[in-house]
């Protein structure tokens, strides 16, 4: 016998006899009430799963039944049911958080739709879900053992992030153990592919993606020339599931005209990324045309301090005379301060704002407990972002720019990855810090961890020293010193890092939004 209750409260309650014979067949335990206050006693006396409320009743009114339960059981689900098909009521209803809303006369197939939709809605997706990703496993295995092109990664991390999203609610947790484990794989296979194709997309060779370095020019400059004032906004360390985690958010005031991926530059860091996506330029490129602006990772100082001047000579260089201005935003305080003067922009052609909060976030997690606890996967991860996104100064800056008229554009410098494994490497005190990348001369290391750079110039970045190298850590792992080995691994262990190779850090979202 179920022991789903259900309430059905109707002042006619006699005429509705075979349809709860019909839910009684199906093992639903049927109460019914004849009015409000008699309901409204049931609901003292025993534990209902659903309320079937009908609308118009003597005495208390279903609107007026429906307010009283909400203020004693704010999470029972209450469907109301009406002969009425004035507006003013379903939007009062629909206002008071009803679960579902039913015109009269109903057949008893809707009660039990309803019924499912409310009660069985979790299970049902989960079972639904669950099967759609089994049929769609084989089919993702098969591709992923023959793509053989930029764009077909990126095609298959969309699929990978969508069943991710699809199956982060199930009950079965199986299942989202083999996709974590398909992953695994998929980065495994992108790794070769990158070691093998990579250094070609510098020589000149037509089949070459979207990258930092060009993005401003080919996806950006576009937009800019259709004369609409643009927001672009550039949020540090932010994957493309996390975007789609916050997307939602924007569907009241936005509505999306174009979203693909592009590839970050090696090293997925933003003093090497974010630089080439505001230059135009590859790092080795920086340092020979603007060496008062390039800090390579050994020399002192803020190696993100001239993005401004980068933006400006690249605006120069694709002769786009512009009103722009560009803000960083490091902090709440600073964030504010831009919210509360964002309208005096509204004359802008092009209004820039970087976002450091994810990589600040992805940061202090090393640093913090609670925010290890917090953000102890990829899943806890994507609902922190989204937590900030939704209460963020930034939030509301795009709803202002949405009313002053603004095009939006989201996107970001690189991605971030969750990282499991040590890989040793060792160095001379000149080798930088970063623990997915490490340039310096002299360097071992684990071969098969790495996707090695002896010659930097070929992949278009500097060299510290003529004997210089780059190498890169592969998928979740990242680079552990000798020294104090244990120690090291356990406290950067399930961290998430950036600036190696992996679909999470390098295939990231670019997005261009029109105002509703």
């Amino acid at each position: 016998m179920s022991d789903i209750k259900v309430l059905w409260v109707d002042d006619e309650i006699d005429l509705l006899k075979p349809h709860i014979l019909f839910l009684e067949g199906k093992n639903y335990v049927v109460t019914t009430a004849q009015s409000g206050t008699e309901a409204l006693e049931e609901i003292k006396k025993d534990n209902f799963d659903i309320v079937f409320l009908d609308e118009n009743m003597p005495g208390l009114t279903g609107l007026e039944t429906l307010a009283e339960i909400k203020e004693r059981q704010a999470s029972l689900p209450v469907v109301m049911i009406t002969k009425s098909e004035e507006e003013y009521i379903m939007e009062e209803a629909i206002g008071s958080k009803i679960a579902d809303y039913l015109i009269k006369p109903v057949n008893p197939n809707q009660i039990l739709l309803s019924l499912k939709k409310n009660l069985d809605h979790s299970r049902l997706i989960s079972e639904k879900t669950t099967s759609s990703y089994q049929q769609e496993f084989r089919k993702i295995a098969m591709d992923m053992s023959m793509i053989n092109s930029y764009q077909g990664w990126a095609e298959l991390y969309q699929k990978l992030v969508y069943w991710e999203l699809q199956l982060e609610d199930i009950e079965d947790s199986g299942m989202f153990e083999i996709l974590e484990s398909q992953k695994i794989e998929a980065n495994n296979q992108f790794c070769k592919f990158i070691d093998k194709n990579y250094p070609n997309w510098f020589n000149g060779a037509d089949d070459a993606p979207i990258m930092s370095h060009t993005l401003f020019k080919e996806k950006v400059q576009p937009q800019l020339k259709q004369g609409k004032p643009t927001l672009l906004v550039v949020i540090d360390n932010l994957r493309f599931d996390q975007w789609k985690a916050f997307e939602p958010f924007l569907t009241n005031v936005y509505k999306k005209e174009q979203e693909e991926l592009f590839y970050s530059i090696l090293p997925t860091a933003t003093q090497y990324a974010r630089n080439a996506i505001f230059s135009g330029l590859m790092p080795s490129d920086m340092e020979k045309q603007f060496p008062k602006y390039w800090l390579n990772d050994t020399d002192e100082g803020g190696k993100n301090m001239y993005e401004k001047e980068f933006l400006e000579a690249q605006l120069r260089r694709l002769g786009l005379d512009l009103n722009w201005s560009y803000h960083k935003i490091s902090s709440l305080k600073q964030g504010k301060r831009l919210e509360e003067n964002f309208k005096s922009h509204k004359d802008e052609d092009l209004t820039v704002i970087v976002y450091n909060f994810v990589d600040m976030l992805s940061h202090s997690k090393t640093e913090m407990e609670v925010i290890k606890e917090l953000a102890s996967n990829d899943k806890s991860y994507r609902s922190l972002t989204q937590s900030w996104f939704k209460n963020s100064p930034l939030m509301n800056i795009i709803q202002q720019a949405a009313q002053l008229g603004f095009k939006l554009i989201i996107t970001t410098d690189h991605g971030t990855i969750n990282v499991k494994n040590p890989s040793k490497v060792i160095g001379d005190k000149n080798t930088s810090l970063n623990l997915r990348y490490k340039t310096g001369k002299s360097l071992t290391y684990e071969e098969k961890d790495v996707l090695a750079a002896v010659d930097p110039g070929r992949i278009k970045l500097p060299s510290i020293h003529m004997s210089s190298s780059f190498i890169f850590a592969k998928g979740d792992l990242f680079f552990a010193y000798p020294n104090n080995y244990n120690h090291y691994v356990s406290y950067y262990r399930n961290t998430y890092q950036h600036g190696g190779v992996s679909l999470e850090e390098m295939v990231i979202p670019f997005a261009v939004l029109d105002p509703k």
